[in-house]
């Protein structure tokens, strides 16, 4: 294994010539400090130097796929960090992290699919762990803002106290092909996915001394949120529950719910018929393989649509007789402010004084207040709405 110190390259990104991954490039052009030495992964050498010649930057090209187990191994041993964008990630990722796990490299990705998480955690934390590779998954819309918003509002409260934690997410954007196929995969395969997750939880060390857990909310109006809410069945809060096992900072009893949070109690509907429709035809192969021509791989929003995309989280946290309300918010959340979190959390591995972690782990727990303080700066907002103060 090669030390990471002696490696040539900081950050690589794989994936750079996919929608996500050319404007995780593009943000790497335009905001990375001179001195960074980075490359591009990727099958096609063509399609990679025609980003770099787009990009006009200093930045290598590296060839890799993730057929070729001996690319990838020569990838993750050439890189300090690596960052992919190469989903639906059941299918293609566990390559990639298997290779930067055996290195010694870290490893960030996009993806939103628990079944991956859970199944890397499984195959591969212990790996990490021995060699000091840190995996860090969902590192964009998927989970960024709830798991760092998370963090940021227990912050406002003590620790020694118990916390019961609510997200409200609002958000408007339009979703690429490769999402959908996720959504689509996941939707399919969620038995084997509830599967998994229990033979993750009987992996995972127990600690008697705290209780912490997500806690499935109620659907209608919501007075803290000011809209009509639904219960979101996405990786979020098992992301920031896993934070919370790490973190002392959660409290010794810790909850939390997470909703979508909506004006009207018709679109509430609306959507709730879409996804209950969307989830029962994603049961039988041909109805999802036709679903999926309906937003084809590598098709995604327009400049025009990212302009007016935007996302606000809100936090609502108690604790005993205290009671604080937080905001996360930006722009377009599937991809211009994805792209920023993801290639802010590779320049947040490769540059910044972090705790000393290793295995699969989540932002809070790898990055925490480096990774927060980079997303301030780059235009991401976390506030306190209501400071901590007597309910």
């Amino acid at each position: 294994m090669v030390s990471p110190q002696q490696r040539d390259f900081d950050i690589v990104l794989f994936g750079a010539t996919g929608f996500t991954g050319a404007l995780v490039a593009d943000y790497l052009a335009a905001h990375a400090p001179a001195d960074l030495r980075w490359a591009l992964a990727g099958r096609n050498p063509g399609k990679l130097a025609a980003v770099r010649d787009r990009l006009g930057a200093a930045v290598a090209i590296v060839e890799a796929d993730t057929g070729d187990a001996g690319s990838l191994r020569r990838l993750a041993e050439s890189s300090r960090v690596v960052a992919s964008t190469v989903g639906p990630y059941l299918r293609y990722g566990e390559p990639l992290v298997a290779a930067c796990a055996a290195a010694g490299t870290d490893y960030l990705d996009l993806t939103g699919e628990p079944e991956f998480v859970d199944l890397m955690y499984l195959r591969h934390h212990a790996t990490a762990e021995r060699t000091g590779a840190r995996l860090v998954h969902a590192c964009g819309f998927d989970s960024i803002p709830h798991d760092l918003g998370a963090f940021f509002t227990v912050g406002q409260l003590s620790a020694e106290r118990p916390i019961r934690l609510r997200g409200y997410v609002s958000a408007g954007g339009t979703i690429s092909g490769g999402t959908f196929e996720s959504a689509l995969t996941a939707f399919g395969r969620f038995r084997r996915a509830a599967a998994v997750h229990r033979e993750r939880r009987r992996a995972e060390p127990r600690g008697a001394e705290r209780r912490v857990r997500a806690v499935a909310g109620r659907p209608g109006y919501d007075r803290d949120a000011g809209a009509w809410v639904l219960p979101l069945p996405t990786i979020d809060p098992q992301i920031v529950v896993e934070s919370a096992r790490r973190l002392d900072r959660y409290g010794p009893d810790f909850s939390y719910s997470h909703f979508a949070a909506l004006k009207s109690p018709l679109v509430a509907a609306g959507l709730t018929v879409g996804v209950a429709g969307a989830f029962a035809l994603a049961q039988l192969p041909p109805a999802r393989r036709l679903l999926l021509r309906l937003r084809p791989a590598g098709a995604g929003p327009t400049p025009e649509q990212r302009a007016n995309g935007w996302f606000r989280v809100r936090f609502v946290a108690e604790s005993g007789d205290r009671r604080v309300v937080t905001e996360v918010a930006g722009g377009d959340p599937g991809y211009g402010e994805t792209a920023k979190m993801l290639a802010e959390s590779a320049l947040c591995l490769a540059y910044d004084p972090l705790p000393a972690t290793a295995g699969q782990v989540t932002t809070a727990v790898a990055m925490g207040e480096a990774l927060r303080t980079r997303l301030e700066r780059a235009g991401i907002a976390f506030r306190v709405l209501e400071p901590s103060v007597t309910s």
